[in-house]
């Protein structure tokens, strides 16, 4: 079970998508997340190939006695990530975000620079700066096991405050199954998380990696046989894993979205409907602006519900328009008591707000509004919907079947029977907060983990870059 949200097709995490057209895709003159596309020659290549000045003049063939020789001047030329995978040092390649990592061959420890790298600098006063090869960068890495998923990032850090994904795993293995009922993680699931992080310890252990962090979430958290299982994977799979309380969750999964804020906004609901839990943090913006968004966070709460385990006990195959009346009221009531749900309520009629949505429901949502034939993340991510959008596809899918569930390639068997309990926390969030406008975000605590270790690290620090 591969979860389309593995994040490997994003090159370059950091950069806010600019205004969309009016279908909501960024403008065909523009690369992913707004970057603009450079023309590239025949081999790839960005960068005009123009010769040296001296070169071009013609002279006679045999000037003062010897051939004059035409010399080419070696420009250094921006690396531009692409949607395909990047060779490594032995001619592998980094699998796609939906392959199977199960049949890779062990990763070696460096990657190669692309054929369109130059391997020397610039020659001095060309105002051009040659990036360091990717070998050269510092690696980072960050997983996080959910209720739901398992998933991985390793990144390096380019321009100040971005970063390149160089390698991603993600694998749907349903850690909280059957966790509402019996209040411990079942064998069969923790068998599949096992093999999963088995997995990701290879890619980890397979690169030289500066800083990682491994987190565990609500399954664990909750779990009677929670820290026990993770000794387990320690011991099979080799990595430590940490159980991270909510408040930090909703830190990081905030920390992850920065960019997708744009600079005018005043205020921003951000939700990240997880498998066992749910995180609203509620960010004020009309103060100064600092680097860090998580600063800004001026009330947050944690709901001890999710997609997983709303699904269990309301029922997640068979679901009817009561149904489905239930659990948005099941998960207003527990909003009623939240009580900071206020602190915002002064900027919900501006223009300026919005609500920003972080997990499989809003991208799968996204996805369906789109009409995909096969998710993608580049279409999706910053991608923004109005409100008479988000109420279409809600009634669209509240009127699907299972079967009909299943047969949308945005949705799949995976997310059948769950898709509509995600719905349902989402009716209830907008509900609570009213917005004209919700952008959805298909990245989280995986890339607020990598924002601040690279943060932390130092590595952005007197870049020469600038900042964004």
């Amino acid at each position: 079970m591969e979860d389309h949200e593995a994040g490997a097709g994003a090159p370059e995490v950091g950069v806010s998508r600019g205004s969309p057209t009016p279908s909501g895709q960024a403008s065909p003159s523009t690369g992913r997340y707004g970057r603009q596309v450079q023309p590239r020659s025949g081999n790839g290549q960005g960068g005009d190939t123009s010769h040296d000045q001296k070169g071009q003049h013609q002279k006679g063939p045999h000037q003062n006695g010897k051939p004059k020789k035409r010399r080419k001047r070696r420009r250094g030329r921006k690396v531009f990530a692409r949607d395909e995978a990047r060779p490594l040092a032995t001619g592998a390649s980094v699998p796609a975000a939906n392959e199977t990592p199960a049949a890779r061959p062990p990763q070696p420890a460096a990657y190669a620079p692309p054929p369109s790298a130059p391997a020397t600098s610039p020659r001095p006063g060309q105002g051009a700066r040659t990036p360091p090869p990717l070998q050269e960068l510092p690696v980072f890495a960050a997983l996080d096991l959910g209720t739901n998923n398992c998933r991985l990032l390793v990144a390096v850090p380019t321009r100040h405050g971005q970063f390149r994904v160089i390698d991603a795993f993600s694998r749907i293995v349903r850690l909280g199954e059957g966790l509402t009922a019996n209040g411990r993680l079942g064998d069969a699931a923790m068998d599949r998380a096992v093999e999963a992080l088995k997995i990701c310890g290879d890619k980890l252990r397979n690169r030289k990696v500066r800083k990682a962090r491994l987190i565990a979430t609500e399954a664990c958290r909750t779990a009677a046989n929670g820290v026990e299982f993770l000794e387990r994977v320690e011991r099979e799979a080799g990595l430590k894993l940490e159980i991270i309380d909510r408040q930090t969750e909703a830190r990081l999964a905030v920390s992850g979205c920065g960019s997708l804020v744009e600079r005018d906004t005043q205020g921003v609901v951000l939700f990240d409907i997880g498998g066992g839990s749910s995180e609203i943090a509620l960010i004020d913006l009309t103060g100064h602006r600092s680097p860090r968004l998580a600063n800004h966070i001026v009330s947050w709460t944690s709901l001890p519900v999710g997609v997983v385990s709303l699904a269990e006990r309301f029922g997640g195959r068979t679901v009817t328009r009561e149904i489905f009346g239930a659990m948005v009221e099941d998960v207003a009531m527990r909003l009623r008591a939240f009580d900071g749900r206020d602190r915002l309520s002064h900027l919900l009629s501006s223009p300026k707000f919005h609500l920003l949505g972080t997990s499989g429901t809003v991208t799968t949502l996204a996805g369906v509004h789109l009409d995909l034939e096969r998710y993608d993340r580049r279409r999706v991510d910053g991608l923004w919907m109005d409100r008479d959008s988000v109420d279409r596809m809600v009634e669209k899918l509240v009127g699907w079947d299972f079967q009909q569930r299943v047969a949308n390639p945005c949705i799949g068997a995976d997310r059948a029977d769950l898709v509509l309990a995600g719905c349902a926390i989402l009716e209830a969030i907008r509900a609570v907060w009213p917005s004209e406008r919700l952008r959805v975000a298909d990245r989280g605590l995986r890339e607020g983990i990598l924002s601040e270790l690279m943060a932390d690290d130092g590595v952005w620090r007197n870049s020469g870059r600038g900042r964004a």
